[in-house]
């Protein structure tokens, strides 16, 4: 293929990369802002309703550590090319008649969102080599622009179909189709493509196992990390506005409060390669974004609420940014692609279940102290212990060598 050529497909691939990260977060917001009518519709309990927005973060952590060896058979396009199916599948399930068919068709939408979550850091590492950080922060925003477009237009979408919940869902399969069709062309030109696990001329490319991943440090501290920032964003999304409300705040002025932060971290996740630039060392914007973040939440839970819109402007700002980061560093810390889809199952299993845990933790501590200052606390400590887990996860390093790697140039 000649440059020109070459470039061209970079360029879809950026595209294709932006339309599936847009679609890959609705199928979840989407859901939670039409809770109160699915619940009503289906006679499900609170505690069963409650269930719905907690299953696909567990759904993301467990079909993670499926994708590695997914992609060891099929490669990175072909696992893409499994998963939006699957999305548009899982939406018409969860738009069927029945507790049956929603519980069902999310788990199949999580498995989608959890297999592809670790196949696109591969993708990004293989095509995009010394722009990682860039793609990954493209692919951020449009990850959060989705999530946030989804939970702005759900309920009147529904409205506008006469209280119909089930429209909003089947617009997302609508979706997931589009998405199918703007990646054809990358599955097509996979198909002529060396097997995984070789490089394009058909030599073998060297990775990790499993095994060398679980026994390194570095690959610990990737994922502590992201675990880490992980928990702290469902925390905000499951108990902010929650939060401001008991401390007075009206109900739609607390909800514009987080769907305010949600689309400042679009911004963030924006201007991580302003942030972070070509700095082979990540340990110092990682800190910095940790204790923004921090700043952030001692706003949201104790500062007068005449801060709060500052204060989500910069937890915004500061999440966004931190997410992006986290994605960055699975990809900069592997050597290889192979290796860069190990170390995101492992990162992204362990960083997902233990999100899952964070709201339920959160809500425990709030009731057993009967006030938000010990949730406060807990918060705070875990951007302690992400700044920790980031000294380690920063540094220059690739996942099993123990010297720092030699900058490496910034022309794709």
């Amino acid at each position: 293929m000649n440059r020109l050529g070459m470039r061209r497909r970079g360029v879809w691939l950026l595209v294709a990369i932006a339309v599936l990260a847009l679609n890959m977060r609705p199928p979840f917001t989407a859901p939670g802002a039409l809770l109160p009518d699915i619940a009503a519709d289906l006679d499900m309990s609170t505690t069963l309703a409650g269930l719905l927005p907690t299953l696909p973060v567990v759904c993301l952590g467990v079909f993670a550590l499926a994708a590695p060896p997914l992609r060891s058979r099929w490669g990175d396009e072909g696992v893409i090319a499994v998963c939006v199916p699957l999305l548009v599948v899982g939406s018409l399930l969860r738009a069927g008649p029945s507790v049956a068919t929603l519980f069902g068709g999310t788990i199949v939408v999580g498995a989608a969102v959890g297999i592809a979550n670790v196949a696109l850091p591969a993708l990004i590492k293989r095509e995009f080599p010394n722009r990682v950080t860039q793609v990954t922060s493209l692919y951020t925003v449009f990850l959060t622009l989705g999530s946030s477009i989804a939970a702005a237009t759900a309920v009147p979408i529904m409205q506008a179909a006469g209280g119909n919940w089930r429209v909003p869902l089947v617009v997302l399969a609508g979706l997931g189709v589009v998405t199918g069709l703007v990646w054809l062309p990358q599955w097509r030109s996979a198909l002529g493509r060396s097997a995984p696990g070789r490089s394009r001329n058909g030599s073998a490319v060297p990775s990790s196992s499993a095994g060398s991943l679980v026994r390194s440090p570095l690959a610990w501290q990737v994922t502590a990390f992201m675990g880490l920032q992980s928990l702290l964003a469902y925390v905000v999304f499951g108990w902010m506005p929650t939060l401001l409300q008991d401390r007075g705040l009206g109900a739609t002025a607390a909800g514009l409060a987080l769907s305010l932060s949600t689309l400042v971290q679009a911004v963030g996740a924006m201007c991580l390669p302003l942030l972070v630039g070509r700095r082979t060392d990540q340990r110092l914007p990682a800190i910095g974004l940790l204790a923004l973040t921090a700043v952030g939440l001692l706003g949201i839970f104790v500062a007068p609420l005449s801060w709060t819109w500052l204060a989500s402007v910069v937890l915004g700002f500061g999440m966004g940014a931190l997410f992006g980061l986290a994605l960055s560093v699975i990809g900069l810390r592997a050597g290889d692609a192979a290796t860069a889809s190990r170390l995101s199952g492992m990162a992204q299993a362990v960083g997902y279940l233990l999100a899952a845990l964070g709201p339920l933790l959160v809500g425990v501590l709030h009731d057993v102290s009967g006030g938000w200052i010990v949730p406060l606390c807990l918060l705070l400590m875990v951007c302690l212990s992400g700044s920790v887990a980031a000294l380690g996860a920063g540094r220059p390093l690739h996942v099993g060598e123990e010297a720092p790697q030699a900058e490496q140039p910034a022309a794709q």
